[in-house]
């Protein structure tokens, strides 16, 4: 019995460590996952670096952005961290 109240305060811990950090966690990266996936050429999106950009070109791992200047910039699709405007 001594056994049993000495695991249940951890497990009890551990749940509410799981429900209030570990899957709000897990539910976000899947969001940006889904989000990334759903780039398509006109987006404007926003880097993780702070960079404001218009998808020009896609591929499965990288895109092309181009700037106001219509400068072309590489960057990889797990860059991106918002998107601004969906064409």
């Amino acid at each position: 019995m001594e056994f049993v109240a000495t695991l249940g305060p951890l497990l009890l811990m551990i749940v509410i460590f799981y429900f209030l950090l570990i899957r709000p966690q897990q539910k976000k990266q899947k969001q940006v996952r889904q989000m990334q996936s759903e780039l398509k050429k006109g987006d404007k999106i926003i880097t993780i670096g702070g960079f404001h950009g218009t998808v020009h070109a896609l591929d499965e791992n990288q895109l092309v952005l181009v700037t106001a200047d219509g400068t072309k910039l590489t960057y990889d699709r797990s860059a991106v961290r918002d998107v601004v405007e969906q064409s």
